[in-house]
């Protein structure tokens, strides 16, 4: 599904989480972002940089909440909201943002699913086998924002994977 001019990311097994730091690197194995994670005992929070140390957006849990929450800030600014939804058999996420609604499609359990904006397929998250560890391949469409986009896929990681107290 990688067109030309989209951007791939990988990202090596058991760094999705928000009590950690790591590199997130493009196809080439090149380092393109540092995500720094830190669990508090109530809330979960991560900074998403570029290479050259500034940060580019910030994520925080919701505190006191039933279901998992997470609000994504850039500058302060509140630029996206991530919420799970209640209900009997499949996942349900709603992912509100300034850059328009997005949905999931796909098995997110096993980290191979697609995320659509406004209904259109902009990323594509599958894991792969590669060199002795699981290595996730993120396909983002080149016009997207990299950043944000790598935020959904960091927090859908910490909702359906990381055992987060929230998730029941």
């Amino acid at each position: 599904m990688l067109k030309g001019e989209d951007m791939r990311y990988l990202i090596k097994e058991k760094i999705f989480t928000f009590a950690d730091r790591f590199r997130i690197e493009d196809g080439n194995g090149y380092p393109q972002y540092e995500v720094v994670g830190k669990i508090l005992s109530l809330e979960n929070k991560l900074n998403i940089y570029d290479m050259s140390g500034r940060e580019l957006i910030y994520v925080e849990e919701k505190i006191f909440r039933f279901l998992p929450e997470y609000m994504i800030y850039r500058e302060g600014n509140l630029i996206g909201k991530i919420k799970k939804e209640l209900t009997l058999f499949r996942p349900k996420i709603n992912i509100e943002s300034f850059y328009g609604y997005f949905t999931i499609e796909g098995d997110v359990f096993h980290h191979n699913f697609n995320i659509l904006k406004n209904g259109k397929a902009i990323a594509w998250i599958n894991k792969k086998w590669i060199s002795l560890s699981d290595t996730y391949s993120i396909d983002i469409v080149d016009e997207e924002d990299q950043p944000f986009i790598l935020s959904i896929v960091i927090v859908l990681d910490q909702i359906f994977h990381d055992g987060n107290k929230n998730n029941g």
